[in-house]
């Protein structure tokens, strides 16, 4: 598994929505880009410009809320993942 560096957060964004609530099935074009997603992997945190290290305030198996078209995207056998800032990420549920 990929180990995030810095202030790095690997995160597995969640599905769209398949179907709406009315029951109509959505094509993907159709499906909004998920901007919450569970969080695979942390880095160690951000280092300040005299040395400390501020640790990251996530842990794996949080699900976060991410600004839209933020990270990187990164492809694991199949399955998609984003690289992400730790600044990128506006909440945590």
């Amino acid at each position: 598994m990929i180990k995030p560096l810095g202030d790095k957060v690997l995160v597995k964004p969640s599905k769209g929505e398949e179907k709406t609530k009315s029951g109509i099935v959505l094509p993907d074009s159709a499906k909004d880009k998920p901007n919450e997603g569970e969080v695979v992997a942390v880095g160690p945190g951000r280092k300040t410009d005299d040395g400390n290290l501020i640790p990251i305030d996530l842990k794996k198996g949080d699900i976060v809320i991410y600004t839209g078209y933020s990270g990187t995207k990164y492809k694991i056998s199949d399955e998609e993942y984003l690289i992400i800032s730790e600044s990128d990420i506006l909440a945590k549920k």
